[in-house]
């Protein structure tokens, strides 16, 4: 499976950009390439079937756009975006932090976190939305905050990481401990870096840079880059995000997703909380090609589409079509990881925890792999750009 989709290599105390090696492959063009519109969507899905709602989402808005098509997607999409992104948040949060960030405690917290997941109302029978969102909320309450989640994310956006690390602090279960032992082997970004939220999204302007530039350079797809120069996206990024500290580490991107769900979990208020706080849209960019984008768990998904003309009375087909995932954009092998990486010593007895604290912060959709120093950094750096 892992050849299949690929996977992350990451070598710490390695200069950028030899120091995150990718061998995620572009599956996804040449797939679809040809195709009949109306079979893509579920074709991507099933491809990139991680966050598929997502992709299913992003990529019926393309296609539906480009074809001048009636917007199926649109009445749907904020249910569909909303109930895969609380999952994938309460799964990486109880499945992977445990395996990542426990240390020597990662067997009995792993047990205590599947636990609490046994018990929660998204992993049993599907329930109605007026009965699975004040149930899911009671349950976050009771299970994994210890205070209620409207007064938790009400001090969050008062006090923002200064409360969450208090929080953590007097917190008497689980996820308490988690993240106290990860706060122990965090790292500040590296001097001279700043953390560089990407919000292309913010204006068509930039979106249509953006969709040019996928277009004419090869390769962008695997190596993205706004206005020039690689940026991180996430939880932390969102179009909806009100003034908030820009995180000034790496443990407290952890902060951010555990925010993000529980505004996810909370009633619907004005776009501040429930189904409404993730963003979506779709811009024409040229005849019969758009590109429609979507705030999914690990950050920003875009996915650009081209259409051929088609005959009389047949499916318009696809000519040209390109996916660019978060993980793409965090992983880069000039972005942030990297420049992260390249901090860390070899010798650090916590290197390994602060690179599995940097995996879980980031959130690759692939496997990753800690690999040493390699002195044939030429054939690396060479690697790294295929």
């Amino acid at each position: 499976m892992t050849a299949i989709a690929g996977s992350l290599e990451m070598r710490p105390g390695v200069a950028a950009p030899h120091n995150v090696r990718s061998t995620r492959r572009n599956w996804v063009s040449p797939l679809v390439q040809g195709q009949p519109i109306d079979q893509v969507p579920g074709l991507v899905a099933t491809v990139l079937s991680l966050c598929g709602a997502a992709h299913r989402c992003a990529s019926t808005l393309a296609i539906e756009a480009a074809a001048a098509m009636p917007g199926s997607a649109k009445g749907t999409i904020d249910t569909m975006l909303h109930r895969e992104t609380v999952r994938e948040h309460l799964y990486r949060i109880a499945l992977d932090w445990p395996r990542l960030l426990a240390g020597g405690d990662g067997g009995a917290l792993a047990t205590a976190a599947l636990a609490s997941m046994q018990r929660c109302p998204l992993a049993g029978a599907r329930a109605s939305p007026a009965q699975l969102w004040p149930a899911l909320s009671h349950w976050l309450r009771d299970e994994w905050l210890h205070t209620d989640p409207a007064r938790w994310l009400q001090a969050w956006l008062a006090e923002g990481i200064d409360w969450f690390h208090a929080w953590s602090r007097r917190h008497t279960g689980w996820l308490g401990a988690l993240l106290r032992t990860a706060r122990q082997a965090d790292v500040a970004w590296p001097r001279g870096v700043v953390l560089r939220p990407l919000f292309a999204h913010g204006s068509e302007v930039e979106l249509r840079r953006l969709a040019a530039d996928i277009a004419s350079r090869p390769g962008f797809d695997r190596l993205p880059q706004w206005r020039d120069a690689p940026a991180s996206t996430g939880s932390w990024a969102r179009l909806r995000q009100p003034a908030e500290p820009v995180p000034r580490s790496v443990g407290e991107l952890l902060g951010y997703r555990l925010a993000e769900l529980v505004r996810l979990c909370l009633p619907d208020a004005g776009g501040e909380s429930g189904a409404q706080w993730l963003g979506w849209g779709v811009v024409a960019v040229g005849e019969r090609q758009c590109l429609a984008w979507v705030e999914m768990a690990r950050g920003l998904l875009i996915h650009l589409v081209r259409l051929g003309q088609p005959q009389s009375g047949a499916v318009a087909t696809v000519l040209d079509y390109h996916v660019v995932a978060p993980t793409e954009w965090n992983f880069h092998p000039a972005g942030l990881a990297a420049q992260v990486l390249a901090t860390l010593s070899i010798d650090d007895p916590e290197v390994r925890a602060r690179v599995n604290l940097l995996t879980a912060a980031l959130d690759p959709c692939v496997p990753v792999e800690i690999c040493a120093p390699n002195e044939d950094t030429a054939g690396y750096q060479e690697s790294s750009h295929a």
